[in-house]
């Protein structure tokens, strides 16, 4: 099918660059390169769920592994599951690196062979333990203490549970004493899901995936609807998004909730661009009068709920809002009527969802519970770190504390004056909206306080629909190698400097040792031409049509 490519001219223009859509099918050659970079992916996803049996976060009390001969060997050879898990990754990453070779080409993978990838890499993640992160027993603790009546925006899970509790004893002390910082729907839900499982950790780390899965499938579901709207390839912005490594790390392994928001906010941002395209057009007036305002709701709704399990997904009403006010002319009156109008629905929404809860609006007090983490991937807060450093070499002490405020601030400032322009790059027609809400969580992800891994996906899925410049992509390719390998240390556990450089030192030679042994049957290099001699026809730039079109 052919793609469309938006009428806006964009403000970032660096980032947009020309995608052409070939439907033209991968010869015999093709597919079976496909077929081995899919299993080598595979084989990478396996590795890691075996060795985060030894590598990975695992619970305090309860590991189903202890006890078990053959599952609880890896914990006992830590530094061989660390090898096994890094090496995993790095295998993944190679192969979705050769993965975009059948994405990006003129020739591209079907839609189904991109899913059916997708859903082969991750399930031998789906039942191993959590990995890079124990949030997820944070998850379990705060719904734990909502569950038995008291306020998780209050009390963190060591004073609302006891310190002796089974979810207490598997969160990280730094978060023991800590509040939640979630939104009152993640907690309702959460809430449910100990109703069910009582305190059967497994079972509950189970459910919370479950839950990461429902968030994968609306990305998966609204990225390539997003990406056709902005005229770009629906297998071009899979990979890029829904298949990147860092989903697979941090989001299935790590059971992270951005799943869950990622998925609400992009599946609400896209139901909201079908009723601002079913206003005034000729082509959808058969759906009914109701068509429109329907579609506005349901997305308004949806992405308020994103906003209801973390607070950044509000971000794409604001774009949504503004695409309105444009359909309606881009008048100062459009303005408000589509600002006011969306924003009562979302305040009202907001209200339902914490009477409901009984949660109320607690979490916005305690959106700040992350800043006491000093993150080396801040900007602001690590030019804070190297400032106080410097400070205290030349003997005027340590003033970390103080210049991490200012940085912070400004950070925060700058936020603010430039996602508002790009609220109004949209308001006047310049910027397709789903492409200002990709640079407005970019540089969000980039100024805030606290960054972690995980983070960079609230940019790289919705920018993916968006943005195919070549240099933007080598960007993502570069950030997800980086961050992605050498980033995490393998999980949340903690292990010992020696035992991290032996497992960087095996997992490089073993890395090197596939790509010597796999040269000539997986596509390092150009896949060779099928025999058939086959020639690409040369295809017309696709029409221009309504920025904000209804997608086939």
């Amino acid at each position: 099918m052919a793609a469309r490519r938006h009428s806006l001219s964009t403000s970032i223009a660096g980032l947009h660059g020309d995608e052409r859509t070939v439907g033209s099918p991968l010869d015999d050659a093709e597919v079976v390169a496909l077929h081995r970079t899919r299993l080598f992916g595979a084989t990478g996803t396996v590795l890691m769920a075996i060795g985060a049996l030894g590598a990975g976060a695992r619970p305090v009390v309860q590991d189903p592994t202890f006890g078990v001969r053959l599952l609880n060997l890896p914990s006992r050879i830590q530094t061989v599951s660390l090898t096994m898990t890094t090496t995993g990754a790095v295998m993944m990453t190679l192969a979705w690196l050769m993965l975009g070779r059948f994405a990006l080409g003129k020739r591209r993978m079907t839609r189904s062979q991109v899913d059916r990838t997708l859903l082969l890499w991750a399930l031998p993640l789906l039942i191993a333990p959590p990995m890079y992160s124990k949030d997820v027993y944070s998850y379990l603790a705060q719904s734990e203490i909502s569950l038995q009546g008291s306020d998780p925006y209050r009390v963190g899970p060591a004073p609302g549970l006891g310190l002796d509790h089974v979810f207490t004893l598997s969160v990280p002390s730094l978060w023991r004493e800590t509040p939640a910082p979630y939104g009152p729907l993640f907690l309702w839900i959460g809430r449910g899901i100990s109703a069910i499982t009582g305190e059967n950790i497994v079972e509950a780390v189970l459910f919370h995936r479950l839950m990461v899965l429902l968030g994968v499938g609306l990305i998966v579901w609204a990225t390539p609807r997003l990406a056709r709207r902005c005229g770009v390839a629906e297998v071009s912005a899979l990979w890029l998004g829904a298949t990147n490594p860092l989903l697979f790390m941090h989001l299935v392994a790590g059971i992270h909730n951005e799943a869950l928001m990622l998925g609400l906010m992009l599946a609400g941002t896209e139901f909201a661009l079908r009723g601002i395209a079913a206003i005034s057009s000729s082509s959808v007036a058969a759906r009914g009068r109701w068509y429109a305002p329907g579609m506005l709701l349901a997305g308004t709704v949806l992405i308020t709920m994103s906003s209801q399990v973390k607070l950044p997904g509000l971000l794409a009403l604001g774009f949504v809002a503004m695409a309105l006010a444009n359909r309606w002319g881009g008048t100062v009156k459009a303005f408000f009527l589509a600002g006011g109008a969306l924003g009562a629905v979302s305040l009202a929404v907001m209200a339902l969802i914490g009477w409901a809860s009984g949660l109320g609006f607690g979490w916005l007090f305690t959106l700040g519970t992350a800043n006491v983490v000093r993150s080396w991937m801040s900007p602001p807060t690590l030019l804070a770190l190297g400032t106080g450093q410097v400070g205290i070499l030349l003997g005027l002490g340590d003033h970390t504390t103080a210049v991490l405020a200012l940085t912070r601030a400004i950070g925060v400032s700058l936020i603010a004056i430039i996602v508002t322009w790009l609220l109004f790059a949209v308001l006047r027609g310049r910027l397709h909206p789903v492409g200002g809400l990709g640079v407005a969580l970019g540089v969000t992800v980039l100024l805030f306080p606290v960054v972690q891994p995980w983070y960079l996906l609230w940019a790289i899925i919705p920018l993916a629909a968006w943005a195919t410049r070549p240099g933007f992509r080598a960007a993502v390719i570069a950030v997800t190698l980086i961050v992605g390998i050498f980033g995490p240390t393998a999980n949340g556990d903690r292990f010992a400097l020696f035992q991290i450089v032996l497992a960087t030192l095996a997992s490089t030679v073993i890395v090197l040792a596939l790509i010597a042994m796999t040269y000539r049957w997986l596509p390092w290099r150009a896949v060779p031409k099928a025999a058939s001699g086959r020639v690409d026809e040369p295809v017309a730039p696709p029409a221009k049509s309504d920025a904000y079109a209804e997608s086939p």
